[in-house]
């Protein structure tokens, strides 16, 4: 009996494995997010990501000036421009992130069994004996006991360059630690996890209102990541913050889902949320190992039933010095496009690793393949069955695009939209076809000058599995007035032959609003 989670045929002949996979021109539906760092800026490297199937770049603002980022976005505007391929933009936050500074860069030894101190007086140099660190009230959060894990920035938790402390001691405000494993820490930032405590912090700090309002508003960013969010409040706050900040409105706010704080309030966030990333560096610390597989399948079907993208981090750590990833990984990977995950953000191994490009490929690989066993049958129902009777209008006419492409065997499902909501919500049921999601501009204005809106609907698809967007002329209507206006859908059905995905006599399954009225229908190609 094959697991009813897995789409396998009986018999399986296991030599079929082997058997080399089609090509096609979207290497998966799963989207791959990738940072954006020193080893994958320039032009060439950035280019030979997109190519490989990077659909959102992700700017870590924890390290790195403004003007540093500034130029690596500039590099990745040509790349787009040369590649013809769309990517959108991701700020990261620092957020509340407890930081070891080290001036001197130099590395620094640390003995199992021996001691070390935390002190919060940055002035005083790092030595196997004393760490400087950013944060003054780590000695109020904290008592004897307690367990703080040191890794360089984006940490792989290997056990020579991270360290496990147990708290001995408190001396106003220092933190005097008993070293648990030794270690070897070099370069200049390495962050600090203190295990399931609260530090008082405001989510949103100083620094990161200054980074958005700057680099952000300049930048048009299209989603902002919220680092160790704990509360729906922090996202309510956020998203005040951004209303202020003109084109920002619109940016997308995902939860990051750092720590067990945000683990017990995930319900309530992703209520406030546009989507959630699931941090497992920073929870694998916080969690019990045995739990986070947990954690991971229960928050990606709560996403994936509320229609909000899911973000999986973390998953081929090795490859930030291999040209492969582990069997552990690459199965690791898969499962997580099982589970139902929207996209894999790429961290360390894109941003500081020596195999960008191919670890972008090989995940993209990786997630095509589990693609094709995932049972999307068996999510359809449960879908239906979550979202109940009766359903609204939209969630029925979505409901019905996917399976009516599916009962035609059609080769795509066009959507036409100009909020990207409709889009999404066929998405939701994880059609086993491509969604092309034609984004059709609206005009406003502001009294002094008229304004299209759509670039920031299309881009934010980009990281919704299943979902590849096309913007469409602004000056045909989403809601097309008569039927016979099929110009726009000429355009999007040339898109999709170009790029290989509709060959002749194939069936599409069209969803448009027609006046009033939201039309499936079905097409037959000549």
């Amino acid at each position: 009996m094959v697991s009813n989670h897995l789409l396998l045929e009986e018999p399986i002949r296991m030599a079929s494995i082997l058997e080399p996979s089609k090509p096609s021109f979207f290497p998966a539906t799963t989207k791959i997010v990738g940072t954006l760092g020193p080893k994958s800026r320039s032009v060439e490297a950035i280019s030979g990501c997109l190519q490989a199937g990077m659909s959102v770049a992700r700017f870590d603002f924890s390290w790195g000036d403004a003007e540093f980022h500034q130029e690596t976005l500039e590099n990745l505007k040509v790349a787009i421009k040369s590649t013809k391929k769309l990517c959108a933009l991701m700020l990261d936050t620092v957020g509340p992130e407890l930081q070891v500074v080290n001036k001197t860069e130099q590395s620094i030894s640390l003995k199992e069994d021996s001691m070390v101190v935390l002190t919060p007086d940055q002035d005083k140099e790092a030595t196997p004996n004393l760490l400087p660190i950013n944060f003054t009230g780590l000695s109020e959060a904290v008592k004897t006991g307690d367990t703080i894990f040191i890794g360089q920035y984006l940490f792989t938790g290997s056990e020579t360059t991270s360290v496990w402390l147990e708290v001995t001691e408190v001396k106003g405000k220092d933190v005097v630690c008993l070293i648990k494993n030794s270690a070897t820490l070099a370069g200049s930032l390495y962050t600090l996890h203190v295990s399931q405590i609260r530090i008082e912090l405001p989510t949103l700090t100083d620094k990161d209102k200054e980074v958005i309002s700057t680099w952000g508003v300049r930048n048009n960013i299209d989603f902002l990541s919220l680092s160790y969010t704990r509360h729906a409040e922090d996202i309510r706050h956020a998203r005040e913050f951004l209303s202020k900040l003109g084109d920002l409105n619109q940016t997308q706010i995902f939860a990051k889902i750092d720590n067990v704080e945000g683990l017990a309030h995930f319900d309530e966030i992703l209520q406030e949320a546009d989507g959630i990333i699931l941090s497992r560096g920073n929870l694998g610390i916080d969690l019990p190992p045995e739990k986070v597989f947990l954690f991971q399948k229960e928050a990606v079907h709560k996403c994936n039933m509320a229609g909000k993208p899911a973000v999986v981090t973390r998953v081929v750590d090795s490859m930030t010095d291999n040209l492969r990833p582990t069997r552990a990984e690459a199965t690791d990977v898969a499962n997580a496009v099982l589970d139902g995950s929207d996209a894999i953000l790429l961290g360390a191994e894109t941003l500081r690793g020596l195999y960008p490009v191919e670890t972008i490929s090989i995940v993209g690989k990786i997630c095509a393949e589990a693609e094709k066993v995932y049972n999307q049958d068996l999510y359809f129902k449960k879908a239906v069955k979550f979202v109940g009777e009766p359903m609204t209008h939209l969630e029925s006419i979505a409901s019905s695009a996917v399976r009516a492409a599916i009962k035609v065997k059609a080769s795509v499902i066009i959507c036409f939209t100009s909020s990207g909501r409709a889009a999404r919500l066929i998405a939701k049921y994880r059609p086993t076809m491509p969604v092309i999601s034609v984004v059709i501009p609206r005009m406003k204005t502001n009294q002094l000058r008229w304004t299209f809106t759509g670039a920031f609907e299309a881009r934010q698809s980009l990281i919704v599995r299943g979902l590849f967007p096309l913007l469409a002329d602004p000056r045909h209507p989403a809601e097309l007035v008569n039927a016979t206006n099929e110009s726009v859908l000429k355009v999007a059905l040339d898109h999709g032959k170009a790029s290989g995905l509709i060959k002749p006599h194939d069936r599409i399954v069209v969803c448009q609003k027609v006046g009033d009225a939201s039309v499936v229908k079905i097409i037959e190609l000549d």
